[in-house]
């Protein structure tokens, strides 16, 4: 065992980068980490900044990767949309560990610093939004508080104005149980999308015979695998609120955990989760 401090020049590392491209300006840190402004002097304001954007960050990745697994349905490279799907579900799964990180915070650490906050809410958040339209959960009235921000609010009225993710693999599902999409329920473009008995009894068809269907046999479980960890990243979401503010209203004026609690009950997928009962 040596005392001489190691040099990682020696081992082939660079170590001058004066004109060169460095760790931090390819990730832009100097950018990213000048972005955290607590307007209070309480010490938590920093991780609810932080868990809020990083949260936002890895939305912009599930958005991504949610435009990437649409594109190779449509052009049917289904094993490239099952690993952006697998992807998704995995973001989610880091969302979900970040509360335990939030929810450190009690409620006398949060009321330090909440009157900062305004009106300003998660409730708002317009990728958040987004990644329900784009599986499914739709609602017209959500653009309205992005009304001041034109660009995101025709960002989210383009995708109310199409089908769904989910609508696009009804499609293929029909087009590979029955050749044909005459018996296709039409694309619910607001409001959540609510059970089919015809969408049911095709995945049912699936469901029942495995080794026939077993690329849409995958791409259901692959639904219901992310809609698992989706479910779980609204739970986790109420509990912490519950948590840290009890019954009181959100700061965006929503009826706080009640409001979310409701959120509980929406599927994002139902058909693929009804049909275990008649198995």
């Amino acid at each position: 065992m040596t005392s001489t401090p190691f040099n990682p020049e020696q081992d082939g590392a660079r170590m001058s980068f004066d004109g060169a491209m460095s760790y931090g300006d390819y990730l832009r840190i100097d950018e990213i980490l000048s972005q955290q402004a607590p307007l209070s002097s309480a010490h938590d304001e920093m991780l609810f900044i932080i868990q809020h954007q990083t949260s936002e960050l890895w939305m912009k990745l599930a958005i991504h990767e949610l435009s990437a697994a649409r594109e190779a349905l449509r052009l049917g490279e289904m094993p490239t949309m099952f690993k952006m799907l697998a992807r998704v579900s995995r973001i989610f799964e880091q969302l979900n560990n970040a509360w335990d990180v939030l929810r450190t915070m009690t409620p006398a650490d949060y009321t330090h610093f909440r009157q900062t906050l305004g009106n300003s809410s998660g409730f708002q958040s317009y990728q958040y939004r987004m990644i329900e339209f784009v599986l499914g959960n739709r609602n017209a009235n959500m653009l309205q508080p992005h009304e001041h921000v034109p660009q995101v609010h025709d960002w989210l009225a383009a995708e109310l104005a199409r089908p769904s993710f989910y609508d696009d693999v009804v499609g293929r599902l029909f087009d590979d149980v029955y050749g044909t999409r005459d018996a296709m329920p039409a694309p619910q473009l607001d409001g959540p999308h609510t059970a089919q008995p015809e969408i049911q009894a095709a995945w049912a068809t699936v469901y029942r015979d495995v080794n026939r269907y077993w690329t849409l046999y995958e791409l259901g479980e692959k639904l219901v695998d992310l809609e698992d960890y989706f479910r779980r990243w609204r739970f986790n979401h109420v509990t912490t609120v519950e948590r840290v503010i009890g019954f009181k209203r959100g700061t965006g004026g929503t009826s706080g955990v009640q409001y979310l609690r409701r959120m509980l009950g929406v599927e994002l997928f139902p058909e693929l989760w009804a049909l275990r009962g008649e198995l």
